[in-house]
This record gives C-alpha cells, sequence and structure tokens, in this order.
C-alpha cells in the first residue's frame, strides 16, 4: 500500500469497538477480522475523511516508525476486501 493512495472502509464492512481495537466484520464475505489497536482503527474509520492514506496515517499520530506496520495492516485488510480504494465520485 502507498500512502499517497486513497482509501476508504468497504460498503459492506461495519467496524464493533472493542477494548483492544475493534472487530471488523465484511457482510459480503463474511469475513470477522481483528483490528488490534485504537489506533488502526482511527485510521481506518477516517480514510474516506481523507485525500491520501498518509493524511489519515499523519492524522492519527503514526509515526515514522509505527508506518511500515501500518501500512502492511492496511495492505492486507485491502487484500481481504475489508477497505476499498475510493474513487472519484464514488459515494463513501
Amino acid at each position: 500500500m502507498q500512502e499517497s493512495e486513497t482509501w476508504r472502509l468497504a460498503p459492506s464492512a461495519a467496524l464493533r469497538p472493542e477494548p483492544f481495537g475493534a472487530l471488523a466484520y465484511d457482510f459480503a464475505s463474511r469475513r470477522l477480522t481483528f483490528l488490534k489497536t485504537p489506533t488502526l482503527v482511527d485510521v481506518v474509520r477516517s480514510l474516506a475523511d481523507h485525500r491520501t492514506v498518509g493524511a489519515a496515517l499523519d492524522a492519527a499520530a503514526v509515526t515514522a516508525e509505527e508506518r511500515p506496520a501500518y501500512l502492511r495492516a492496511l495492505d492486507r485488510l485491502g487484500a481481504t476486501g475489508l477497505i476499498v480504494h475510493a474513487r472519484a465520485g464514488s459515494p463513501p
């Protein structure tokens, strides 16, 4: 995943807050995913509110040292379809 890309939570997905972070459920694939940190939850929730992944990471105060791990986590979420590329003109 590149910091310059634009992503958002999939329309078929929902997040349920938990003390460790959140449970993410995709109603289309019926896949359940654990988001293991509150910061990752903040990033995923805010992806649609920012022009780029990097801007969402900045807003969540993810440090330069933490970014590779967060980008890998977001890449995995994208591979499973929990987050999707935001397209121009598509609803958030």
